[in-house]
């Protein structure tokens, strides 16, 4: 047995001790390249509750350097770990070293790191970076927190045309392209429309930002109506 599998192994049991076959069928449809045999079937609150119970133990530092996890729910795991670091640049560290093995939209999304929130200016260098990452969940990542963090008083135009240049034909970052335009159309309506009635996104982009902006409850009929003439 490995030092890493040393380390793994006890986090691993408490893992299936969670374990739920129904959610693991479930998961395996939500996140189709990942390899059923990687998914034990753990539910995210469950998850979330165990991140809180391991934050700051030795057995946590322990699991944050054991890189690449077995399983999906141990990528799940290490992203709510880091999400509740305090410390801004302990929390790039960890960033940076995590989001090369980021192999899956969920474990993506649920990086979610609260300090950032207070650190918005220091981060946009480190933003800027992951954006022109060959990794496909490194863009995702980043572009999620373009859109969890700079949509409203710490907004500015010009990081709608960072994502608007991000170029790839990978389904989960232009999904995420259309995701954060859509959230950029529900809060910043004046500023995001010159995109779409510029036609400066690619068509899937671009078609999948008015429909996930008409599904929107933020985004007012009048405008809903208006965008969808913008349909290519």
């Amino acid at each position: 047995m490995t030092n890493k599998d040393t380390v793994l192994l006890p986090i691993q049991q408490r893992l299936f001790s969670l374990r739920e076959e129904s959610i693991a069928a479930f998961s395996a449809k939500l996140i189709p390249n990942i390899a059923p045999a990687r998914i034990i079937g753990v539910r995210l609150p469950a998850i979330r509750s165990l991140a809180k119970e391991l934050a700051g133990s030795e057995e946590a530092k322990a699991f944050l350097v054991a890189l690449p996890h077995r399983y999906l729910e141990e990528d799940h795991l290490h992203s709510f770990l880091i999400a509740g670091e305090k410390d801004f640049d302990v929390c790039v560290q960890q960033i940076e070293r995590f989001l090369p093995y980021l192999d899956n939209w969920a474990s993506c999304d649920s990086l979610r790191p609260k300090c950032f929130a207070k650190h918005k200016q220091a981060l946009l260098p480190h933003l800027r970076q992951w954006l022109g990452a060959q990794e496909v969940y490194t863009v995702r990542f980043a572009i999620g927190m373009l859109m969890c963090h700079y949509l409203e008083d710490a907004f500015e135009e010009r990081y709608l045309q960072w994502v608007a240049q991000v170029q790839s034909e990978e389904y989960y970052i232009n999904m995420m392209r259309a995701w954060y335009f859509a959230t950029a159309l529900a809060k910043q309506y004046e500023s995001t429309l010159p995109l779409l009635e510029s036609k400066s996104l690619d068509t899937f982009t671009h078609n999948k930002t008015i429909q996930k902006a008409r599904e929107s409850y933020r985004v007012s009929p009048e405008h809903k109506q208006y965008l969808k003439q913008l349909k290519l």
